[in-house]
């Protein structure tokens, strides 16, 4: 038996320190993970039930400039701590959670704000806004042998040298353990998962010309231009 069509690469990321890559599977994200972003994106920072969305594996960007996406007037960072799964499964207890977990990096979850905006007055999925071809840079992994289970720690994106965005990972309403348990009730995770853990308050616009910088402290650092 063979493909009908050459069958596509399996995307990768990268492992600090490593000739080896991580495949991926699949790319969730988490929505509005801590409180002062809630707010500026006009919604209830209470500890409502998290809420997931998905980019494709091939939205990852690595080690690349970002090039500004068409249909859009209005493309905005979103700074997050990357979890990559080594183990999947269902229903897993918190207290497990974190032995399913490989290693961490820093992603950009680059979103067109506006389209977003149109399909959220329709009532329609957010993938037009989230999940379009190089929306995701990421950096490079750290295993977890490494770098352990960062719960605290600044998160951190600056535009041209200005500070945009600034939190902790200690702010996040739910956090790594929590996230990973509640999104395996709602799908069967798998190895090669990734998730994207959510970004604190200051998203905003870029346009073609800027420099992105970011990191989360114990994890890496991250620095493409806006192409």
């Amino acid at each position: 038996m063979g493909y009908v069509i050459d069958a596509p690469a399996i995307p990768t990321l990268p492992v600090r320190g490593s000739a080896d890559v991580f495949p991926v599977h699949r790319v969730y994200c988490v929505g509005r993970n801590y409180a002062a972003h809630a707010i500026e994106m006009g919604h209830d920072p209470n500890r409502e039930p998290p809420f997931f969305f998905q980019k494709n594996p091939d939205n990852l960007l690595v080690g690349a400039d970002f090039p500004y996406p068409d249909k859009s007037q209005d493309v905005h960072h979103e700074i997050e701590m990357v979890v990559a799964l080594a183990r999947g499964g269902k229903d897993i207890p918190v207290e497990r959670a974190l032995d399913h977990v490989y290693g961490y990096g820093v992603g950009i979850d680059m979103t067109r704000r506006d389209l977003q905006g149109e399909a959220k007055k329709m009532g329609r999925p957010w993938e037009i806004g989230k999940a379009f071809e190089h929306s995701a840079p990421c950096t490079a992994l750290v295993p977890a042998s490494v770098v352990g289970h960062p719960d605290q720690g600044r998160v951190w994106l600056e535009v041209n040298g200005e500070v945009r965005q600034e939190g902790d990972l200690n702010q996040l309403i739910w956090k790594v353990p929590e996230m990973i348990a509640y999104l395996s009730g709602l799908f069967e995770l798998a190895p090669g998962d990734v998730i994207f853990s959510g970004t604190p308050s200051g998203v905003g616009p870029v346009v073609r010309g800027d420099r992105m910088r970011g990191g989360v402290d114990g994890v890496g650092e991250i620095d493409l231009k806006v192409v």
